[in-house]
């Protein structure tokens, strides 16, 4: 793992790893993509079996999980994981319960009135990864906002293993959240089936959820005719730290995110050169015997970083130009640093909140900005769910007092009729 100590190579390294895959989302995967969500539009369930067959090699018929499926899977899992699943539900609820954006009414002085009203949409579609694990906890972050913003139908996508079955938690984190249709299919072609709509899959709204760079680019083709959260990278976690943090908690909590994938990122900000050198040394002893020893290897050697910085006025520097997904602080004065805090996904503050807790049952989302993109972005929310609409009502009064400023303004744009729709409802 590279250790630096010199600012202005941390930029620059640091920018390497947030564009990490921007040479990856090319025009060659658009091309592959863009053909896949084509043929989905124009052949439907046929074109899904067929790139199912392709790329995961099963035939998906019939594609929908049955309710007894469901339903089974809860049943057969182990009662502790069950209190588990229920009680990360619980917390995840209650916070998105909080989060529910309220409506509301301006009364003007002349009788005018003008509102804001939110509405959820009617469907949504929530994609689940498969592949290298599996992801319970991405079901309720991503079907528990939907079901609080009120969504009537929500459609669960998730690839199968190779004989075509989805995991038994994940299933039963659907029958938990009260998710009925899920269908077993992944990659571009689900993606185009839930933003096109076929015989069995119906067109929805909105579309959740994280996925390779595959789901990734056919989410940013289809956006536009179909919402979408977010264009979600591989994962990252910074840490700021200084040397009342224990080695050992910070290694542990970076390699939680090396673990996920070989481009997940695993950055460490340090006042300490000892702490530095300890935590590398730790990581490797921790990765010797871990069973996804090959993922953790290929993401700590070409993404993993530690800067020891100055000061903590440099870490809050770096940090926010880097602008992580996951930002952990682990420092005596860890709120004053978070003061400075610009720019993160969601920070876990202290020894005690390992970013697990986020990943699983703290309560707010888990599915959060990659890539820099917290400097203008959050997290999934009940909002993801919904949409605003504006309503005005003038009454004759409120338009006669106003009417001078609104033709101002309309022939300031040299648009004529814009003011004769004002001015003519005085003539008479």
């Amino acid at each position: 793992m590279k250790i630096i100590n010199n600012k202005k190579e941390a930029l620059q390294e640091l920018k390497r790893i947030s564009t990490r895959t921007s040479s990856e989302n090319n025009n060659k995967i658009n091309a592959i993509v863009e053909e896949i969500l084509q043929e989905v539009k124009n052949y439907g369930d046929a074109a899904v079996e067929k790139y199912t067959k392709k790329f995961d090699g099963f035939n998906p018929a019939p594609m929908i999980v049955s309710t007894n499926e469901l339903k089974d899977a809860w049943d057969e899992i182990d009662n502790n994981l069950k209190r588990s699943l229920e009680v990360a539900h619980k917390r995840i609820k209650k916070f998105h319960e909080k989060e529910f954006p309220s409506s509301f009414t301006i009364k003007g002085e002349y009788g005018d009135i003008v509102q804001r009203r939110w509405r959820p949409v009617k469907k949504a579609g929530i994609y689940i990864p498969g592949g290298r694990a599996a992801y319970p906890s991405t079901v309720l972050m991503n079907a528990i906002p939907a079901k609080v913003a009120g969504v009537d139908e929500i459609i669960m996508v998730s690839p199968g293993n190779k004989e075509g079955k989805i995991n038994k938690t994940v299933l039963a984190a659907a029958y938990l959240s009260g998710i009925n249709k899920v269908f077993r299919i992944g990659g571009a072609q689900a993606i185009g089936a839930l933003a096109f709509g076929t015989n069995q899959i119906t067109k929805v709204d909105v579309i959740t959820g994280p996925g390779n760079v595959y789901v990734t680019t056919a989410k940013k083709l289809i956006y536009g005719s179909t919402g979408i959260d977010s264009l979600a990278g591989p994962s990252e976690i910074l840490i700021i730290s200084d040397e009342t943090a224990k080695s050992t908690h910070i290694a542990s909590d970076l390699l939680a995110q090396a673990e996920h994938d070989p481009l997940a990122s695993s950055i460490l900000l340090t006042t300490s050169n000892n702490q530095a050198k300890e935590v590398a040394e730790e990581l490797y002893k921790k990765i010797d015997d871990h069973p996804r020893k090959e993922i953790c290897m290929q993401s700590i050697k070409n993404w993993g970083l530690i800067v020891v910085c100055e000061n903590h006025h440099s870490c809050i520097e770096l940090s926010n130009y880097f602008a992580p997904e996951h930002l952990e602080i682990l420092a005596l004065n860890s709120k004053k640093i978070l003061e400075g805090i610009e720019n993160a996904g969601a920070i876990f503050l202290g020894k005690w909140t390992p970013e697990a807790v986020g990943d699983y049952l703290a309560g707010p989302n888990h599915t959060l900005p990659t890539s820099g993109n917290s400097r203008f972005s959050g997290s999934l929310g009940v909002e993801t769910f919904m949409k605003n609409t504006s309503i005005i009502e003038f009454n004759e009064l409120s338009l006669k007092v106003n009417s001078f400023d609104i033709i101002n303004l309309a022939k300031s744009e040299g648009l004529h009729s814009h003011a004769n729709s004002v001015q003519i409802r005085f003539e008479d």
